[in-house]
């Protein structure tokens, strides 16, 4: 991306030199348009690369046509509508894998080239600051990933889904991949008849053409990317009312619907007992995935969770284990989907909350003792912090393997910070923050400094203190109430599940 300064005053100048500047000027322009493209970013810590500057996106439509075999590419048409917030020459996208058929801006071809893992598209005609832009891309999306790399499209055994954190939807459609920029999403899926497609939203229509449907789905609420979510199998749509008539619609493979039932039917309660804690469902509907995958993890793709079916029919899980992981899915739409990190050093944010309201459930449902499993996290949390980085300040992750910073200490050591907060404010304080937490931040992205901020507000004192040694520091701070409490250099807490 090239800023051009624009609009500077003129003076007078000989006509003699005017010609000479005309020259010179050309000159530079020429090497300016040869300029080879660059990949960008916003400045992330954790990744750098990831997300571009000079735009804020305001929705994504994403048409996917899916051929009926999930290791062939989709044919796909991504239109990006977006506010410009600088003078851009060229537009970078982050887009790592598929093929760009063309791409317009503003309904103009525009020229493109890629630059690492982003699309550089230079427009006929420069953009201004504050102007309204539509960006139409035309290209494949690849389901089968590039070589050392996992995220993006996964392919089940009937089909696809998307499992697109930290930094992988750029595998999947153009974008600004990066959580700062939230937007809407609308989705229009094409399969073969016989398949189901499902996406995140509420569906706003299906309709048959000869051999293939359409099926389009919307968002109510803005998004991050990598919460997309898109399936498309031989599924059953269980539909549900949820509290306060919420609809409620997860998908499963037809084949299972019925052994996984029970578990299904959990979801409204689930939904009950989070809202007691925190308020209000955030968005327009709520679901579970239960894809026939060897993911490896569970994702809290925004309004349709996804889950590996085998979490739910292998019988060496218990019961409570297994509701307390969709407890974990279901409490990441408050915190992760609605309250979005600004950037993904402040994932604790969203994995110490989910693990929270996991532990807790467990707690009140199944007498699983939270402190039990708090003192288990004090006694690892020093060497957490030494391997990974303390929790609000992770390490980054090493080379090829960028959902590294998914490590215990955003997990159970952030909730460890968590508990030692409601120690140091007491349990009404902190559940009043909680509440206000999400309700001050719906629909928005927030930082640590936010948090701290509201801590300190709710608690009517400077909490700054005392939660950076918790969040930032290099050892584990003494447990208020617990000063007994140690940590221990050798292996004793059991390593979190990687729920994300």
């Amino acid at each position: 991306m090239l800023l051009t300064p624009r609009h500077r005053p003129r003076s007078p100048i000989s006509r003699h030199r005017r010609a000479a500047l005309l020259a010179c000027a050309v000159s530079v322009c020429l090497v300016a348009a040869a300029a080879p493209p660059e990949p960008l970013g916003v400045g992330d810590r954790l990744y750098p690369d990831l997300g571009n500057p000079g735009y804020d996106v305001a929705s994504y439509d994403i048409s996917l046509s899916y051929p009926g075999a999930n290791d062939k590419p989709l044919e796909a048409v991504t239109t990006i509508d977006a506010w410009t917030t600088a003078d851009l020459d060229r537009v970078n996208l982050d887009f790592a894998h598929g093929t760009v058929r063309s791409v317009e801006v503003d309904g103009v071809p525009a020229s493109f080239a890629g630059a690492g893992e982003d699309l550089v598209v230079t427009p006929r005609t420069a953009l201004t600051e504050g102007s309204w832009t539509r960006i139409t891309v035309r290209h494949t999306s690849d389901p089968v990933p590039p070589k050392g790399r996992d995220g993006g499209w996964v392919r089940t055994v009937d089909g696809l889904a998307m499992a697109n954190q930290a930094d992988a939807a750029h595998f999947v459609f153009p974008g600004n991949d990066h959580p700062s920029d939230k937007a809407m999403f609308t989705f229009r899926i094409t399969a073969p008849n016989g398949y189901t497609a499902v996406a995140n939203g509420l569906p706003a229509g299906a309709d048959r053409v000869g051999r293939t449907t359409t099926w389009t789905y919307r968002t109510q609420h803005p998004m991050a990317t990598e919460l997309a979510q898109v399936s498309i199998g031989r599924s059953a749509v269980v539909h549900r009312a949820g509290p306060h008539g919420l609809p409620l619609r997860d998908v499963v493979p037809a084949a299972d619907r019925k052994v996984l039932e029970p578990w299904l039917a959990r979801t409204p309660d689930q939904i009950a007992w989070m809202e007691s804690k925190v308020g209000r469902y955030p968005f327009e509907t709520y679901g579970v995935l239960m894809a026939q995958a060897a993911t490896g993890f569970e994702l809290e793709t925004q309004t349709l969770s996804l889950f590996e079916k085998n979490l739910f029919t292998e019988p060496a899980y218990p019961k409570w284990y297994i509701e307390s992981v969709m407890v974990h899915e279901l409490s990441h739409q408050w915190f992760g989907d609605s309250v979005t990190p600004r950037t993904w050093s402040d994932v604790w944010l969203n994995e110490g909350h989910a693990t929270w309201y996991e532990e807790l459930y467990a707690e009140e449902t199944a007498h699983r003792p939270m402190e039990d499993r708090m003192k288990a996290a004090y006694g690892a949390a020093d060497r957490w912090r030494e391997a990974g980085g303390p929790p609000a300040r992770p390490k980054p992750p090493a080379p090829g393997q960028k959902i590294g910073i998914f490590r215990p200490g955003v997990y159970d050591g952030a909730a460890l910070a968590l508990y030692a907060l409601r120690q140091e404010i007491g349990r009404p304080a902190f559940e009043r923050l909680e509440r206000l937490w999400v309700q001050e931040h719906r629909d928005v992205t927030a930082t640590t400094a936010d948090f701290v901020r509201l801590a300190s507000a709710v608690a009517g004192r400077d909490l700054r203190g005392f939660l950076d040694a918790w969040l930032y520091g290099a050892k584990t701070p003494p447990m208020p109430g617990h000063p007994d409490w140690r940590t221990t250099p050798r292996a004793g807490a059991a390593e979190p599940r990687a729920t994300r």
